[in-house]
């Protein structure tokens, strides 16, 4: 049967330059309603349709709120302390205010719910704002600023958590009169002639600077560090606004106002400006861009002719630019823990050893947000080495270890609040692997109870019981697998046999090929992926000892990307084949012996040419 395009046809873009992220090339400033008090320096949050101000000088400090409908501002509750300068991020009905200046530096923190505030935890420094914020009411960043305690260090980065203040990782310059966007694991600061620094969840990374110096600009918007705009500032007054696409600043469209001045809204697409001094002002300004401004988003599989170097082009994922980073430690170290998770971002690690040998088979059960570790309920029935796959709301363990060397025919649901045990698996053992869903799953592979013996018994999985399905062609424990595929659609790699293995079989959905071998053996290594075509094979242990050694899986062949940091073995793994983690785990002679370090592993997208007759 002839496919579509032989019969129609189809269209190709033609582009002058490669595709880009998305571009804000050009939008517009227009007169919004005025604030009932003018003011400077205070407090933001929300969208510009539904906006929030609070807090500032008029020239006296405020504890005034007010709330915007995308035409008009009305007076709402005031807040608890006045406060000027003062830190403020959130949504209109749920937001964050702390830190401020009154006469001296403030530490209140106070939550909006949109009808009144409700003091909280105090912060551990007092801090006047010309401070970078961002983030939710219940997950948020102060960052820099006059701070009090030592004042002079402008450096320091506080998190919240919708309950008290923690100590985060320092900014690498000292910054105040600073602005910010984006959330707790993507976001950005920027300051006067101080630097613009991104944040992804663990470590801070310097980038280009604005196109015009300037202090006291008021607001970003943005929902990550890769998608924002600052406006305003001084000296002298201006009404610049400046869009940053994740790598570069871009100049747009002037207020009508030149002002320091607040910024509300939740995207660089549309935003508001508000107040903003020297003098307190009134003035309500909203942003919208031009929908046709909109252009170049790099898209995977977007398919081009960049008539200026006369190619075809397509966006793909640049696995050979792929790089691991450091991400939130886990609360519990441990290894032979598993995992699964649907990228480095969302992962869930349980099971495995924490105390010397013989190590009893682990409860304990957390989750992963892109930058910390939560303790969540504990298995029904502590487990190591467990075949696992599925996501932090759904998924499953099935057989593993419950002693050293013991294989258990255990299966245990996580609902993304509990774990339940269901149907036991037919053969004992431990060590196998596999992949899909809490409803359509396969598990293979793996250790014979209390032996070294290693197994090709397959298991299928129907959301009620388990049948034995085609074996694998080799035997073999300790092996790796596409975790997140379907399960008619799999890829398993590596283990032992006893030998360390390279092997690499695919499951069509009824039977196991063979095909090319990793460039690696080993076994105990981590894993992820998404399909038979697209996996990546991460650390492990081949011997004399760990490794950190990285492969990347296209459906034909085997390509090594950038190392990890730890060598490690018997790890929890999650992710796809450009978006993946490594959890806990065990490193030979070294301290500690079982680890709580989590990496991350990501693949940008690139613009490939097309070489084809």
């Amino acid at each position: 049967m002839a496919k579509y395009s032989d019969i129609k046809g189809f269209t190709v873009q033609t582009l002058t330059s490669d595709t880009a992220p998305s571009v804000v090339s050009t939008g517009s400033w227009s007169s919004g309603g005025s604030l009932n008090t003018a003011r400077l320096q205070g407090g933001a949050a929300g969208t510009y349709t539904a906006g929030l101000v609070f807090g500032g000088n008029t020239p006296t400090t405020t504890n005034l709120t007010e709330e915007y409908n995308g035409s008009a501002w009305s007076v709402q509750n005031v807040m608890g302390t006045t406060g000027g300068n003062l830190l403020g991020c959130g949504t209109q009905t749920a937001a964050l205010r702390s830190g401020g200046y009154n006469g001296s530096y403030l530490n209140v923190t106070e939550e909006y719910s949109g009808a009144s505030w409700a003091t909280s935890n105090t912060m551990p420094v007092s801090i006047d704002s010309h401070t970078g914020s961002f983030g939710t009411q219940t997950a948020a960043y102060a960052v820099t600023g006059n701070q009090s305690p030592g004042p002079s260090t402008k450096v320091g980065v506080y998190a919240y958590n919708g309950a008290s203040w923690t100590t985060g990782t320092s900014v690498n310059t000292a910054k105040e009169a600073a602005g910010g966007f984006g959330t707790t694991t993507s976001g950005l600061v920027t300051a006067n002639n101080q630097g613009t620094e991104v944040w992804n969840g663990s470590a801070w990374t310097e980038v280009a600077e604005k196109n015009t110096a300037r202090t006291l600009f008021g607001g970003a918007s943005g929902t990550s560090g890769s998608d924002g705009i600052v406006i305003g500032g001084t000296p002298p007054n201006t009404g610049k606004t400046e869009f940053w696409d994740g790598s570069s600043w871009t100049e747009l469209a002037d207020m009508s106002t030149a002002r320091t001045t607040m910024g509300v809204g939740n995207s660089s697409i549309n935003a508001l400006g508000a107040g903003g001094g020297p003098s307190a002002t009134a003035v309500t300004e909203e942003w919208t861009t031009t929908p046709s401004a909109l252009f170049q988003k790099t898209v995977e599989g977007q398919l081009y002719f960049n008539s200026t170097t006369n190619t075809f082009k397509e966006t793909v994922t640049d696995f050979p630019g792929a790089t691991w980073s450091s991400g939130g430690n886990m609360n519990t170290t441990r290894g032979s823990n598993s995992g699964f998770g649907a990228s480095k971002d969302s992962a869930l690690s349980g099971g495995g050893a924490e105390t010397s040998s013989p190590p009893p088979a682990g409860v304990n059960t957390e989750v992963y947000n892109g930058s910390t570790w939560t303790e969540v309920n504990n298995l029904t029935t502590g487990v190591q080495v467990a075949g696992n796959f599925g996501t932090v709301t759904a998924g499953i363990f099935a057989s593993g270890s419950g002693a050293p060397g013991a294989g258990i025919t255990n299966v245990q649901d996580w609902n993304g609040t509990s774990w339940t045990e269901i149907a036991d698996v037919n053969n004992a053992r431990r060590q196998s692997k596999g992949g899909g869903t809490t409803t359509a799953a396969l598990i293979a592979g793996g250790y014979a109870p209390a032996s070294s013996g290693v197994v090709n018994t397959v298991e299928s999985w129907n959301g009620n019981s388990w049948t034995e399905t085609t074996e694998i062609n080799t035997a073999r424990g300790a092996l790796a697998s596409s975790q997140q595929a379907p399960y008619t659609d799999l890829v398993v790699f590596s283990g032992q046999e006893p030998a360390n293995s390279a092997k690499t079989e695919i499951w069509n959905g009824s039977s196991w090929t063979e095909t090319t071998d990793m460039n690696t053996a080993r076994n105990n290594a981590g894993s992820s992926g998404t399909s038979s075509t697209s996996a990546l094979a991460f650390f492990g242990q081949p011997p004399p000892s760990q490794t950190s050694i990285t492969e990347f899986w296209n459906g034909s062949s085997w390509t090594e990307l950038a190392d990890g940091s730890v060598p490690r073995a018997y790890v929890g793994s999650a992710g796809s084949s450009s978006s993946a983690q490594i959890n806990g785990g065990e490193k030979t002679g070294a301290s500690p012996y079982y680890r709580n370090e989590t990496e991350e592993f990501a693949a940008n997208l690139g613009n490939k040419t097309i070489t084809a007759s």
